[in-house]
């Protein structure tokens, strides 16, 4: 059975091949779940706070549900070593997959139900619910992907993974839309947990990973406090270990800003959600599929260091253009040139820095210092566009907001040249190599 598989695979250009492995196909349907629920308390949830006439501070301020995510490296110990019981008989990251599911699915029927001109705090309790629920979920798939995909299939099983994030988000976030069009935002909602599946079926196909490795155990510590401290102690005692981590926490201020408050700028802008749905979610899409696949050739072609460098680059001036766009006003060309551009930046720095950020990881420690990472990447964008942005926007207007953006990737850019000049960028991965 694995030859015909084998010989049609083998009829596709090299190029495409590393693509149709089982294992970065895996990650393209982990990466449709990881996707969803970040979708349903961002832009989704954005749209319909301000449909329902909610003020924008309120709004904004919603977008502390995200922190969750950014604190989610607090239990992720938890997703290395506790073994659940009765389901974990089918593997440590398994079981844990289909739980976190199951908790999404329960917390979307929550948000679904809440009604925020009746209660902003039930809405706020819902989303919050969700974002613990989604960031367990990201815990689980980011340790199975980056246990699953072989080292030299890294590069592909990122791509495949941030392909499967922006159809599972673009297409929860486009379905939202168009059954709340139709019906109302609550059976919206319930539609949308269909959308957990996609890692279930990948986990069942897959099995549970061979490369998943025990973490070591330290006699004289208790369980939770080891769990805790082995995978922070192995990371920080690399060297450059807390200059890494500080570009992690500065290189997507902007681009998270921006993302988090352009749900804001094209309401205000007038835009329906037919053509929100056509010009964001549609271009954005495809242009991000694109911004994906030029990644993987730039990091193959240039190598991580000059790679990243040119991703922070393109993220940051992709800010520029909502800039441009406020200034222009309503227009569907303006929009979908600056959805187009962002968009494919995104997709070139996703590649990049998730293929970066999972050679990081000790494979005794993936769901924590993964966790880690990916939650320092966007803690301080969330804490700016959750406690002020909103104030920001008022007293600034659109454009200056969005200059602002894009001066705030500056540092992160910056920081990177200093990590590359001192030899410090690949040091990290190098010892991870060493000692997995």
């Amino acid at each position: 059975m694995t030859r015909p598989a084998t010989a049609w695979r083998a009829r596709l250009p090299a190029a495409l091949r590393p693509f149709v492995e089982r294992a970065p196909l895996g990650a393209l349907l982990l990466g449709m779940s990881s996707g969803f629920p970040y979708a349903m308390i961002g832009a989704t949830l954005t749209t319909r706070l301000a449909q329902d006439g909610i003020d924008k501070r309120s709004v904004t301020a919603f977008s502390l549900a995200f922190l969750v995510y950014n604190l989610k490296v607090l239990w992720a110990p938890a997703v290395d070593r506790v073994r659940l019981p009765w389901i974990g008989r089918h593997g440590q990251r398994r079981s844990w997959l289909w739980l976190a599911a199951a908790m999404v699915a329960l917390a979307l029927a929550f948000l679904a139900l809440a009604d925020p001109r009746a209660s902003l705090a039930t809405v706020a309790i819902a989303a919050v619910l969700v974002g613990v629920a989604g960031a367990t979920f990201d815990i689980v798939i980011d340790a199975y992907r980056i246990e699953t995909l072989e080292p030299h299939q890294l590069g592909t099983g990122s791509g495949m993974s941030q392909y499967g994030w922006r159809i599972g988000s673009v297409a929860a976030g486009a379905l939202a839309l168009l059954v709340a069009a139709s019906f109302d935002w609550s059976t919206a909602y319930l539609v949308c947990a269909v959308f957990v599946l996609p890692a279930v079926a990948a986990s069942l196909w897959l099995g549970e990973p061979v490369r998943h490795r025990e973490a070591p155990h330290d006699a004289r510590l208790p369980g939770f406090v080891d769990a805790v401290v082995a995978p922070l102690k192995e990371f920080f005692l690399r060297r450059g270990a807390w200059l890494l981590l500080l570009f992690v926490l500065l290189h997507k201020i902007g681009d998270t800003l921006g993302q988090l408050t352009l749900r804001l700028l094209l309401d205000d802008l007038g835009y329906t959600n037919e053509e929100i749905a056509t010009w964001d979610v549609g271009v954005g899409f495809f242009a991000y599929l694109i911004g994906i696949f030029i990644g993987g050739a730039m990091y193959a072609g240039l190598g991580l260091k000059r790679s990243l460098l040119a991703s922070l680059v393109l993220m940051a001036a992709s800010n520029a253009s909502f800039a441009l766009l406020a200034a222009h006003g309503h227009s569907n060309i303006g929009l979908a040139a600056a959805i187009g551009f962002e968009n494919v930046a995104s997709g070139i720095g996703g590649v990049v820095v998730v293929a970066y950020l999972s050679a990081l990881c000790n494979l005794s420690f993936t769901a924590t210092q993964f966790a880690l990472l990916s939650a320092a990447a966007s803690i301080v964008g969330r804490l700016i566009t959750g406690t002020s942005a909103g104030a920001l926007i008022e007293t600034l207007g659109y454009v200056n907001f969005y200059v602002l953006t894009t001066l705030a990737a500056l540092p992160g850019i910056v920081l990177f040249v200093l990590l590359m000049r001192a030899g410090l960028a690949e040091t990290s991965a190098e010892t991870v190599a060493q000692r997995s």
